[in-house]
C-alpha cells in the first residue's frame, strides 16, 4: 500500500496492474478496507487478470489511512468522494471505471454527480435507493462503536458493526465519527441527469441496500444486476457478481 495526502488527511491506496491499461477504482465498504473487500474476496486478481488497472482507495478512518476523530470531516459526498477524486489527481488517471460497495457506492454515488466527467462507469454494489432516501440507525452503531465495551451495546445490529470493526483491526472512535458526519443523501436530480454506464448489483436477500429497481429507474439507462440468494455481507464476493461486473465492463469498453 502507498499513501498521499488528501486535504491534510494520509490517504492509503493500492495500485497494481499495467499502469497504461484502463483504469478501474474500488471504494470499499464501512468498517471494511482494501484487503478484506477487494483482496480477500478475489475482486483485485479477477479485475487485474482481465487486464485493467487497479487502484483500491482505504476510505479516511479504513485500513491503513489516517482517521480523525472530527465527523466534520467525513461528508460523503465533501470529503470522502473528494478523497476519491484526488487519488485520481494524484495518479494522473483522467477518467476511471468505479465501483464501491456499501458506503463506498454511496461515495461512488456523490462522486458521479459531483464530477461525471471523471467516471467511464459506475457500479453501485450493495447499496441502490437508500442512497436517496437515507438509512436509519446511525446514532445506534456510533455509540456502540463509542461503547467502553461490547456489554454496554443493546443493539444486535449495532452491535455486528461494532464486532466487524473490531474484526478489521479498526479504530473504533475513528469509524464513529465516519458514522455520525457521513450518509447524505445523493441527489435525486443529480442521479436523474447522469450520462454513463451503470450497473446496480444487489443481493436479493439484502435488507440494507433499499430498491435496485428504484434506483435503476431513476437513472437514465441503469442496469440492475440480481445477485441470487446473497445478503450484504455475503454478495460482495459472489460468482455472479464478479461475472457481471466483467460483462459490464468489457461492453462498456466496446463502445
Amino acid at each position: 500500500m502507498q499513501s498521499f495526502s488528501s486535504d491534510g488527511v494520509r490517504i492509503a491506496y493500492l495500485d497494481t496492474g499495467p499502469a497504461e491499461a484502463t483504469p478501474i477504482v474500488l471504494v470499499h465498504g464501512f468498517a471494511s478496507n482494501t484487503r478484506v473487500n477487494w483482496v480477500s474476496t478475489g475482486w483485485v486478481d479477477a479485475l487485474t487478470g482481465a487486464g485493467y488497472r487497479v487502484v483500491s482507495i482505504d476510505n479516511r478512518a479504513h485500513g491503513a489511512s489516517e482517521g480523525p476523530h472530527d465527523p466534520e470531516v467525513y461528508g460523503t459526498g465533501t470529503h470522502m468522494a473528494e478523497d476519491v477524486r484526488r487519488l485520481m489527481d494524484h495518479l494522473g488517471i483522467e477518467k476511471a471505471h468505479v465501483m464501491g460497495y456499501s458506503m463506498g457506492a454511496w461515495i461512488t454515488g456523490h462522486l458521479a454527480v459531483r464530477h461525471p466527467e471523471r467516471l467511464r462507469s459506475a457500479i453501485f454494489g450493495g447499496l441502490a435507493y437508500a442512497m436517496v432516501e437515507g438509512l436509519k440507525g446511525q446514532t445506534s452503531i456510533a455509540e456502540a462503536l463509542e461503547a467502553e465495551n461490547d456489554a454496554d451495546v443493546t443493539s444486535k445490529k449495532a452491535l455486528a458493526y461494532r464486532a466487524f470493526a473490531k474484526q478489521t483491526g479498526s479504530d473504533l472512535l475513528a469509524l464513529a465519527a465516519c458514522m455520525r458526519g457521513s450518509r447524505q443523501p445523493v441527489e435525486r436530480t443529480g442521479l436523474m441527469a447522469l450520462d454513463l454506464p451503470v450497473l446496480i448489483a444487489v443481493g436479493t436477500r439484502d435488507e440494507v441496500a433499499g430498491s435496485p429497481e428504484a434506483l435503476a429507474a431513476l437513472i437514465p439507462g441503469a442496469e440492475y444486476l440480481p445477485i441470487p440468494d446473497r445478503d450484504h455481507m455475503l454478495a460482495v464476493g459472489d460468482k455472479v457478481y464478479k461475472q457481471g461486473v466483467l460483462a459490464f465492463l468489457a461492453a462498456v469498453d466496446r463502445g
